[in-house]
């Protein structure tokens, strides 16, 4: 049965493939896939899908597809969004967009899921019903938060849900996932450091929030290393630092730090936020100046459910004699986390082969990957609808 799912699928993988170059040529930005939306719903309903409702949390786009009897109802979600990247892939139908590009391979899985559409509108040889999910706003953050938001599972309820991704490095025709955690919460901050600026060489008559920041950025290095139990994993980066200041001759009035921290455990969150709130307010008064801490929890961590990353697995082995299911958990973050919090489900990653890693400007999707990441969302409706 899976073998001739996956060769269905193959059957028409140069349809898949071309769908997937168009979206590649024309990338768009987080909430402004209207292009990309509108072409995913003509091809949906041409697939003969059961509803396709368009957007969902703004540009996101619904189908269901119904079994011929009754049983679980499956959800699977693809992301959408390309990336503010300037292509240097050099494949022939790059990015017509001036910055911005598919440096993750959003083009890939929204394709995986098309193919994975087409199949099962086709053969309706599962029980259930197939709910597709296809979602903006992964990249900036917020996408499946607004689909949630406009009534997406209140109106389309599923029972599980299930997502991938393509990785580079691991081999084609490969899969990796894990039962419960596999990839971090995502929070961002935002340090202002206000001080009076003044002439460098009378910083007596001034408040140097240069040098306030300088303390600051040492002090946060030890949130982590002195205050989270080494056994459970925590990064706090600071990635951005910028003064209003105009010239070596001139302190600054202003100082802001940006950076991000990453974790799996809600305890570890919660220490992590109240100790870089403390720290650094507390640096900066004690030199006189004055911190603002603005701190968002962007995603929370992706946590798989172990009996779906079980299912999850099953499948892929069905597939693939190169399954990992014991992969070690990433720092990297997942917004399709917001539905693991409301849904049991599990997310997969799926082999992209050697190459550029993902977000870089010459980072290019593996067609060859195309239909593994198909058939196993397609076979995920089979087993467990």
């Amino acid at each position: 049965m899976v073998g001739q799912m996956f060769a269905a699928i193959e059957a028409f993988l140069p349809e898949a493939v071309a769908w997937r170059h168009d979206f590649h040529a024309h990338p768009e930005l987080s909430f402004l896939e209207h292009r990309t939306s509108a072409r995913v719903a003509e091809l949906l309903r041409g697939f003969g899908c059961d509803v396709v409702e368009a957007g969902v949390g703004g540009t996101g786009v619904v189908a269901v597809i119904n079994g011929a009897g009754p049983g679980r109802r499956i959800g699977l979600r693809a992301d959408m969004d390309a990336l503010p990247i300037s292509e240097a892939s050099g494949v022939e139908f790059a990015s017509t967009l001036p910055g911005v590009m598919h440096a993750c391979g959003h083009d890939g899985h929204t394709a995986m899921l098309l193919a994975a559409a087409k199949y099962l509108a086709a053969s309706r040889g599962f029980s259930g019903t197939a709910v597709l999910v296809f979602q903006p706003g992964e990249e900036a953050g917020g996408g499946a938060r607004a689909m949630i938001a406009a009534g997406l599972l209140a109106r389309y309820p599923v029972d599980e849900i299930y997502a991938l991704h393509n990785m580079p490095g691991l081999a084609v025709g490969a899969y990796a996932s894990r039962p419960g955690p596999i990839m971090a919460a995502a929070d961002m901050f935002s340090i202002e450091i206000a001080g009076r600026g003044g002439h460098a060489a009378q910083p007596h008559l001034a408040l140097d929030p240069v040098m306030i920041a300088g303390h600051v950025l040492v002090a946060l290095q030890t949130v982590v290393s002195r205050n989270v139990d080494p056994l459970k994993p925590a990064v706090l980066a600071v990635s951005t630092v910028v003064s209003d200041g105009s010239g070596a001759c001139v302190v600054p009035g202003r100082v802001v730090l940006t950076g991000t921290v990453r974790s799996f455990e809600l305890a570890v969150q919660d220490l992590v936020e109240n100790r870089l709130r403390a720290v650094v307010t507390g640096i900066a008064a004690a030199h006189g100046g004055v911190a603002t801490v603005e701190y968002l929890r962007d995603a929370p961590a992706t946590v798989n459910d172990a009996n779906c990353a079980g299912y999850a697995l099953d499948v892929a082995r069905g597939l693939s004699g190169a399954v990992e299911g014991d992969v070690a958990p990433m720092m990297v973050s997942e917004d399709f986390s917001e539905f693991l919090t409301l849904v049991p489900g599990a997310f997969m990653f799926v082999g992209n082969g050697d190459g550029p890693l993902l977000h870089h400007p010459a980072y290019a999707f593996n067609d060859a990957g195309l239909p593994y990441g198909a058939a196993w969302l397609a076979g995920m409706v089979e087993a467990r609808g």
